[in-house]
């Protein structure tokens, strides 16, 4: 029986572990890492038919659900004040609602002067700092920190702070260590948001907060889920595309000669990297009947995102990475009720980072062999943990 999930040898490709996946039917019975059994979905058509489905839930708290996160972030997905994130609707809309205006395209387009001024200086401060230099620290991490920063008024002195605590919690094999990273930036949000900066944070507690709409303690969660993915979720993605881009030099060149590819090629970055594993995570609340099997109320649901996005049945030649495919189907940031809040901010940060990045530093080599690459653990945002460049 395969186990899931696997780590990746190759930052941007899936697991060699998957082949079995990939090949097989769409959906099986597999072993997950602890030890638990589960239906991971491999099929493009089975996966968007069962995130829209009803009696797939995201809670939890439901029993038989397949929880393979580290455990701080278990801790926090279980409690009484759990993130919407992890509620089924009722719950989960009505929090969603009270966030979505942050988020539209429109907000965004207001914002990307803005982004932009961060993606320049952030440039400047590398350049000026001179070669060699660690992508991660000098540009993917900071651009998006400080981008959720302003939007939540999240003071930028504090940033190297909630970092760390953050990676300490995808990242940590030690429970102890990460629960207190969790614990740590509780403390932080809950005392920022007894008199937030302007931002998003101090808009819900006057709006939200202070109509009785949402809770004291909800607000904190709530903030911490969109501080933590805010970041480091880009932030590999920045990193991870820059090294595939340097990979194929063909598809580089093609983005730098015509900037109408950018919107496509980040559309297809998102959907050959799939960097988020192990998030879409579900667990039947009624007997389902799908492809031939039947998956019973009780059983958990693993969709393999990964190996879901290169299904040659929606993607021609789904191992090939070409910037003019039209991948904009992808499920990346999932798909149904519960797809990213966070996306059109995504895709409005890697639009402007990667262009700008390989504009003015035309130079821009790895400082080291991919192989040599230190790539993170499988049950976390597959990323870089340092990425070594020069110019």
């Amino acid at each position: 029986m395969i186990t899931y999930p696997q780590a990746r040898t190759c930052p941007y490709h899936p697991a060699p572990g998957y082949d079995e996946l990939r090949e097989g039917p769409p959906l099986r019975r597999t072993r997950l890492i602890n030890g638990q059994e589960a239906w991971v979905i491999s099929g493009y058509e089975q996966a968007r038919a069962l995130l829209a489905d009803s009696r797939v839930s995201s809670d939890r708290t439901n029993k038989g659900f397949p929880m393979i996160m580290p455990p701080a972030i278990a801790a926090v997905q279980t409690s009484p004040n759990r993130p919407f994130i992890v509620r089924d609707d009722p719950e989960h809309n009505r929090v969603r609602r009270m966030l979505i205006s942050e988020f539209t395209v429109r907000r965004l387009k207001e914002l990307q002067p803005e982004i932009e001024k961060i993606v320049h200086a952030t440039i400047d401060a590398m350049l000026a700092a001179g070669p060699p230099a660690d992508l991660v620290t000098a540009y993917s991490l900071p651009i998006p920190s400080l981008v959720i920063s302003r939007m939540l008024g999240v003071p930028w002195e504090d940033h190297e702070f909630f970092q760390r605590q953050t990676r300490t919690i995808v990242q940590s094999r030690d429970p102890k260590d990460s629960g207190e990273a969790v614990g740590s930036l509780l403390a932080y949000l809950s005392a920022l948001a007894q008199d937030p900066p302007p931002g998003l944070i101090a808009r819900l507690k006057e709006e939200q907060v202070g109509t009785g709409a949402m809770s004291l303690d909800d607000l904190v969660v709530t903030s911490m889920l969109l501080l933590g993915a805010g970041h480091e979720t880009t932030s590999s993605m920045i990193s991870l595309g820059v090294i595939t881009l340097l990979e194929h030099p063909d598809q580089l060149a093609a983005l730098r000669s015509d900037a109408g590819t950018v919107a496509g090629a980040v559309e297809e970055l998102l959907r050959y990297l799939t960097i988020v594993e192990t998030a879409l995570l579900r667990v039947a609340v009624e007997d389902i009947e799908i492809a031939g099997e039947v998956i019973k109320a009780g059983d958990g649901i693993v969709f393999a995102a990964s190996i879901v996005n290169r299904d040659p049945a929606a993607f021609e030649h789904p191992d090939r990475f070409d910037v003019a495919r039209q991948a904009n189907h992808h499920v990346a940031f999932g798909f149904g009720v519960h797809q990213c809040l966070g996306q059109n901010l995504a895709r409005v940060e890697l639009r402007l980072a990667l262009p700008t990045l390989f504009e003015r530093v035309p130079g821009l080599r790895l400082a080291v062999p991919v192989d040599e690459l230190d790539l993170r653990p499988a049950t976390t945002i597959q990323g870089v943990n340092a990425l070594p460049v020069t110019w």
